[in-house]
C-alpha cells in the first residue's frame, strides 16, 4: 500500500537508465502506484519472489531463502527487455527460479495459491477462537496437524496482508466466490453420504500435494519441528 508514495519519494533521485522493482505480493496495483511517478528514462520491472515464512522484516531472513523458490517477474509491455534480462539474471543468482508473466495473471494465480489459503487460515483461526463451547486452551491444546498449519499461516504479518486483500480485491473475489461454490457442493456430498464422491475428491487433491513435493516446493515429512522456511508462504 506504500508503493506510490515510496516511488514518489526517490524517483527525483534516480539515475538515468536505474531499474525499479519490488518484492510485492500483488503486481497490477503496485505497477499502478509506481508507475505515473517513475521518469521516462528508468526502468520499471515489478517483481514477487514467491518465498518466505510466517515471520516478517530483515531478521526472519536466512541464506537459503529463495533457493529453489520462484520468483515471478511481471514487467509492462514496454519494459526494456535489457532490464528484463538483468533482473532475471539477479534472481537466478540468488538461487531463485524465474518466470515471467503478466501483472494481471500474477495476481490471479496467487489469488488462488495464496491470498485466498490465507483468507481461509485467518478465518478459521478466528472461527476456533470465537466458539463458545470450545475454550482457547483446548483449541491450543489438541491442535491437530491440519489446525496447526493453519495458525502459522494465520500468524503472517497483518499490515502486509490487510494491503494485500485491499490491493487484489477483484482477483480475490473472484476466486473465493468459486471457493464458495466448491464448498457448498463439498457440504452437500457430506450431508447426503456420497462417499465415492469424496474419495474422488481427496484422492485427486492428495496427487497435487504429490506434485508439488515432486516439484521441490515442498518436503514429504511429518509438520512436526518443521525446519525453519522448508515450507513457504509469502515473504513477510
Amino acid at each position: 500500500g506504500a508503493s506510490g508514495a515510496a516511488t514518489k519519494a526517490i524517483a527525483r533521485h534516480l539515475k538515468p537508465g536505474a531499474t525499479i522493482s519490488d518484492v510485492g505480493s500483488v503486481k497490477a496495483s503496485v505497477i499502478a502506484q509506481m508507475a505515473p511517478h517513475l521518469p521516462a528514462n528508468v526502468h520499471l520491472v515489478p517483481a514477487h519472489p514467491v518465498a518466505g515464512t510466517e515471520y516478517s522484516g530483515p531478521d526472519a531472513g536466512f541464506a537459503a531463502l529463495f533457493d529453489n523458490r520462484w520468483c515471478i517477474l511481471t514487467p509492462p509491455p514496454e519494459a526494456d527487455p535489457a532490464a528484463v534480462a538483468r533482473l532475471l539474471d539477479f534472481w537466478s543468482r540468488l538461487g531463485a527460479n524465474v518466470e515471467t508473466m503478466t501483472a494481471e495473471h500474477h495476481d490471479l494465480v496467487l489469488a488462488i495459491t495464496s491470498h485466498v489459503p490465507h483468507l481461509i487460515a485467518y478465518n478459521i483461526v478466528g472461527t476456533a477462537a470465537d466458539l463458545e463451547t470450545v475454550t482457547q486452551s483446548e483449541v491450543m491444546k489438541f491442535s491437530a496437524g491440519g489446525f496447526r498449519d493453519f495458525t502459522r499461516i494465520a500468524a503472517s504479518d497483518p499490515t502486509m496482508w490487510r494491503d494485500i486483500f485491499l490491493n487484489n480485491r477483484e482477483a480475490v473475489l473472484e476466486m473465493l466466490g468459486r471457493f464458495t461454490e466448491d464448498l457448498t457442493a463439498l457440504q452437500r456430498l457430506i450431508r447426503y453420504g456420497e462417499g465415492d464422491k469424496l474419495y474422488d475428491l481427496f484422492a485427486r487433491t492428495r496427487e497435487i500435494r504429490r506434485g508439488i513435493i515432486a516439484a521441490g516446493q515442498a518436503i514429504d515429512a511429518a509438520d512436526l519441528d518443521r525446519p525453519h522456511g522448508k515450507d513457504d508462504d509469502e515473504a513477510g
